[in-house]
């Protein structure tokens, strides 16, 4: 699980430069004017790469207080 969280993590950090790197060259190519809105795309995949990030970080250390806890056998 801990490699899927990980990978899903680089996935939307991959999706979010992607969007913004896709709607710049369009937006200079074609007008902002039309492409600015999609921005809105970047800051959600963005929002979802740091959530996964927070929650990532939470359960290895809920998972580490777990193991420390558990008595020595």
């Amino acid at each position: 699980m801990k490699n899927y969280n990980r990978i899903m993590e680089l996935f939307w950090l991959f999706a979010t430069i992607a969007i913004v790197l896709v709607v710049t060259f369009m937006g200079v190519k074609e007008g902002f004017s039309t492409w600015l809105v999609y921005y809105v795309l970047a800051l959600m995949t963005s929002g979802t790469y740091l959530l996964r990030r927070f929650m990532r970080r939470r359960m290895e250390r809920f998972t580490q207080q777990q193991n420390n806890q558990q008595p020595k056998s």
